[in-house]
């Protein structure tokens, strides 16, 4: 399973709130940690997931919607 970076970010601005307003609820005092991870430089730890998850409406029961299931190509038969 994957991380899907994109669905975080879909779900950010859903939400209407920018990488700033994500950083603040984080407790970060710029935007940077968060823009980091929501671009794939910075790797998501499990605690931050929830939160961000947490933040943008979901339950730690929801997290699976911010993952892909990657498939070999020789296994989609």
């Amino acid at each position: 399973m994957t991380l899907d970076l994109l669905r975080l970010k879909a779900e950010r601005v859903a939400k209407g709130l920018s990488q700033d307003e994500m950083a603040r609820k984080m407790g970060w005092k710029t935007r940077t940690p968060y823009a980091k991870r929501e671009n794939d430089i910075v790797n998501i730890g499990a605690d931050e997931l929830v939160k961000m998850a947490s933040i943008l409406g979901y339950s730690k029961n929801e997290l699976c919607i911010f993952f892909t299931t990657t498939v070999p190509e020789r296994e989609r038969l």
